[in-house]
């Protein structure tokens, strides 16, 4: 039988508020895939470890998914980190780049479907 006093049983609740805390701020790694090509991309949802989010962008120009960083702590040190607007393709740097639509693979302009792969990110 375990004894707990007043300290381990706050202990204790603390670690669990910060348990739950963690759990609704995750961030998760989605991989998003095409039923046509199969053509694939990670998608990043929520906010990491310093307020950054990271943006899909589709690239007509190397015809692809790219993850760019956006806001957080950065921004403040970069401010061209701040949106989306005139920042270039990471792949190719074209300057022609939108967001993505979360639904159009670039490759074939099928159908994409988020799968039931993903993972945790800071």
């Amino acid at each position: 039988m375990q004894i707990f006093t007043k300290k381990s049983l706050f202990s204790s609740l603390l670690y669990h508020i910060l348990l739950l805390s963690l759990h609704q701020n995750m961030a998760w790694k989605h991989i998003y895939r095409c039923n046509n090509c199969g053509y694939s991309a990670e998608i990043y949802e929520g906010r990491g470890y310093f307020r950054q989010k990271i943006s899909a962008i589709y690239c007509p120009e190397c015809n692809s998914i790219q993850n760019i960083v956006v806001g957080g702590i950065i921004a403040d040190v970069a401010p061209s980190f701040s949106s989306e607007v005139g920042r270039l393709c990471p792949k190719c740097g074209n300057d022609n780049i939108g967001m993505w639509d979360m639904h159009t693979c670039p490759k074939c302009q099928s159908q994409m479907r988020k799968t039931d792969e993903k993972e945790f990110w800071t």
